[in-house]
């Protein structure tokens, strides 16, 4: 886990140099050219980023990215590095990254302990009726490949990045999503776990 931490510090500090020199020179903005010159460094030139706490991008929805990125801009999604990276961004900009990702090919991944009867599985798909806690393929569907504008796509996520925003919901450190942060209130760490590595697996 230290070797990943220091991974996203490294790529942190290569984006805050990226950002300067793009600030620079606003004459060339093409969606290829943003990606190029900032997002490639924590997701990767396709959107499959290497690195486990940054999110993969690749097949999200559009109007899911778009709504994102237009709220770490806002501010009500909080994300110091990413803040900084949208705040030079038009409204046609992000829209046009969004686009660009969400056209992108997901490369999928592999649970690493929960696969088929496990306990992710079970959250997954059934929830936790003791705890009140909703199946998560009620809105993300049962492969996981979300509702176009309502729900994200989930299958082969980095099980790191899904555990940290179950988290992050949990504690309110992001509250942009009211349900997320309800659902997440009532869940164990280990159910969390489970869930986040059932995901990485699904297809």
């Amino acid at each position: 886990m230290q070797s990943r931490h220091i991974a996203w510090l490294m790529s942190s500090l290569m984006l805050m140099v990226s950002i300067g020199t793009f600030a620079e020179d606003s004459a060339k903005r093409t969606a290829d050219q943003i990606v190029n010159t900032i997002c490639a460094a924590c997701h990767a030139p396709d959107g499959n980023s290497a690195i486990t706490l940054n999110p993969k991008l690749a097949g999200q929805h559009p109007e899911y990215l778009t709504k994102q990125l237009a709220e770490f801009k806002s501010g009500k999604r909080a994300n110091a590095v990413m803040s900084g990276i949208v705040a030079s961004l038009t409204d046609e900009e992000i829209k046009d990254l969004a686009t660009y990702f969400s056209a992108k090919k997901l490369n999928l991944g592999q649970a690493t302990t929960n696969g088929k009867s496990s306990l992710g599985e079970k959250i997954y798909r059934a929830g936790n009726m003791e705890n009140n806690v909703p199946a998560c393929a009620a809105c993300h569907g049962p492969n996981g490949t979300g509702i176009p504008k309502q729900f994200p796509r989930l299958n082969g996520q980095h099980a790191d990045y899904t555990l940290a925003q179950l988290k992050a919901f949990r504690t309110g450190e992001r509250a942009n999503a009211p349900m997320m942060m309800a659902i997440a209130a009532k869940m164990s760490d280990a159910e969390m776990s489970a869930v986040a590595d059932y995901i990485q697996g699904l297809r």
